[in-house]
Formats: structure tokens, sequence, C-alpha cells
């Protein structure tokens, strides 16, 4: 295959299955291909919890296979800056928040992307499960067709300009052929286990990572009529929804986090997955991104996920500012988690949303 002829792309490649692939099919396609591995972490990089040296290793080894050039880049001052400033004063404020959306739009397809186009790319590529259509002049970010892999909720913050120069080279693939694809081309990956949770943390307990840059504050959990039936370590601990850790003990069913209450510094807690409390029906969301550039109509009927994973449940847009939107969903959503992401779906399509407040 020819396509790819004359035009030079830098693929991010982890050193992982994914990225492998996508670097071997973009030679295969006729790309000029080069490999780019980012670091993005420093401050604390050792084997016991981080996989970064063996990641680069496996990440040259493929590109050795493939014969492609690869470099290093380090993007672990632009990552503390941008990404996880906003994780800490996030939780800070008592919210969830969900790194992996930021470093997609401030670090793979910003910082990388401006390095690639000064390094002469065309275009850059990654791994990710999501596929990007062209149509009357405008990009659109369009769901993987492997449903149980698709990512576009942690990629709706990107514009235009990003989408523009990005080929997602897995959007059209089953992760199970990527992997075939990988064993048949020998590559050192193919077997490799998907990494999981967030990159900074890696396999580390993660209260003991916040511990070292939060003070942690114990106080209350209470019943929503104010019965005190446990302590909590800090609140930043806990999640809307949670049910392990808890440690309330007594009869009847589990107990659920299902608020906080930052100015008396009380976690609420309710007993049972179907308690009421844990029901929304409309959330208000900031930090508003649309791939198009453009908000979506109020009232029309899109699709929502409020968590990665999640069947889109049908809502719409009751109201659009500049600078925040209110989600009314069909059906009152559970465990709604404010620091999340809500993303908004026209079917395939990913139009973009904002930060659950």
């Amino acid at each position: 295959m020819t396509e790819g002829r004359g035009r030079r792309v830098i693929v991010g490649m982890s050193g992982g299955v994914d990225s492998s692939v996508a670097a071997l099919l973009l030679k295969e396609q006729g790309y000029e291909v080069v490999g780019l591995f980012m670091k993005n972490w420093e401050d604390d990089d050792t084997d016991e919890y981080c996989t970064s040296r063996q990641d680069l290793v496996d990440a040259v080894s493929v590109a050795d296979k493939i014969g492609i050039e690869i470099e290093a880049v380090n993007f672990s001052a632009e990552y503390k800056e941008r990404v996880f400033s906003n994780f800490l004063s996030e939780y800070q404020a008592g919210r969830t928040p969900n790194p992996d959306v930021l470093c997609n739009a401030e670090i793979k397809f910003r910082a990388f992307l401006d390095h690639a186009l000064n390094l002469g790319a065309h275009f850059i590529a990654t791994g990710h499960y999501a596929q990007v259509r062209e149509t009357d002049g405008r990009h659109e970010l369009l769901k993987a067709e492997d449903g149980t892999k698709d990512q576009s909720y942690f990629l709706y913050r990107l514009n235009q300009r990003q989408l523009s120069k990005t080929l997602f080279p897995l959007g059209g693939l089953y992760k199970r052929d990527v992997r075939e694809i990988a064993r048949k081309a020998g590559l050192p990956t193919f077997a490799k286990k998907d990494s999981t949770g967030i990159c900074f943390i890696g396999e580390r307990p993660f209260r003991e990572f916040l511990n070292r840059y939060l003070p942690a504050r114990p106080g209350n959990m209470e019943t929503l009529d104010g019965k005190v039936v446990g302590r909590h370590t800090g609140l930043m601990f806990h999640t809307i929804g949670q049910r392990h850790g808890l440690g309330i003990g007594g009869a009847g069913e589990p107990w659920f986090v299902a608020g906080k209450d930052l100015a008396r510094n009380v976690l609420l807690v309710v007993q049972g997955h179907d308690h009421p409390a844990l029901y929304r029906e409309r959330l208000s969301a900031t930090d508003l991104t649309w791939v198009s550039g453009e908000a979506p109509h109020c009232h029309w009927v899109y699709g929502a996920k409020t968590r990665y994973r999640q069947a889109d449940a049908p809502c719409s847009l009751a109201r659009v500012t500049d600078g925040t939107c209110e989600v009314e969903f069909a059906q009152p959503q559970w465990a709604i988690t404010p620091g999340q992401s809500v993303v908004i779906y026209e079917s395939r399509v990913c139009l973009g949303g904002g930060v659950i407040q």
C-alpha cells in the first residue's frame, strides 16, 4: 500500500501492543514512520511501581523489528504544570478528576503534536481506539469499531487542528485482531498486558501516593439524617458511589458514598446500591470543549457518558452558555461524580463535553 508515500508520521509509542501495531500498519501503508517515546513523570520513577524503563526498552525493540527510527522525549515539566497540578487542585476541592482526559488534550495531542510538527511531520498517530472522519471540511471524532475498547471518551477535548493532524490506525480494528497482527509480525509486545490506572501512580497504593502531596483531614462519616456511623481518613480518598474501603460494619445492605460536605469535612453515606440519593436526573458541567468548535443544539436527543465504559444514556442539553451546560437525562443516572467528565454523543460521533460540577 502506498497511501502514505511521501508523508511523515510520528507515532507515539508507549511500549504497548496497540502503539506497536499502529506504527507497523502505518509503515505498511507507505508512510515515513518515526517512533516517539514520551516520558511524562520523573518524581519517583523507580522500577518498583513505574514501568517506564521497561516500556522504553519494549518500544525500542519494536522499532528495531519494524525498521523505524525512534527517539525519546521528556514532557515531565509540561505534564506537571498542565496535568498534575490540576489533578491535585481537583482532589483538594473534593472532586474526583480524570487526568487521562487532560493528558490527551495537553500532552499527547498538544506538546507531542507541536514537537512532531517541528520535526517535519505531516501527522501524528497513537494507538488509541477511535476514528477521525472529515465531513464538509470539518473533522469529526468517532467511536472505535470495537465498542469494548472505544477511547473517544478520553479524547473529547481534541479540537479541529489536533484532529486534522491525527491518525488512529486501530480505529477500525478489534483488540483481538491487533494482538494477532502483532503476533504474526513477530513484535515482542504481542502478548504484553495492557496498562491500567493513572500513569503517574502506576501500581503503587493510591492513598500513599496522594498523602505525599496533600494533607489528609480525617472526619466523620454520617448518614443523610446526621447519624455518625464511622470515620474517614480524608475526603479526597473517596468518590461518589464507592462501596469498598468504608469500614462500616453492622447489619443490612452495603454502604455507599453519596456525597461530601466539604464545609464540615463529612463523608455522607447511604445503605443500598439503589438508594435514591445515589441517582441524579440532571447535572451541570463546566470547562466545556466542543470538537466542532460549536455547541450542540439544545433540547435535541443525544447520548451521554458520565464515566468510561458506561453505555450512552439518552439525554438533552437543557442550557448551554460559554461556560456551562445543563444535561437532563431521560432516566436517573447512578453515582454522577463531580470532577469526572460528561461526554456527549450523537450516534457514533463524539461532540465534546465538560467537567461535572
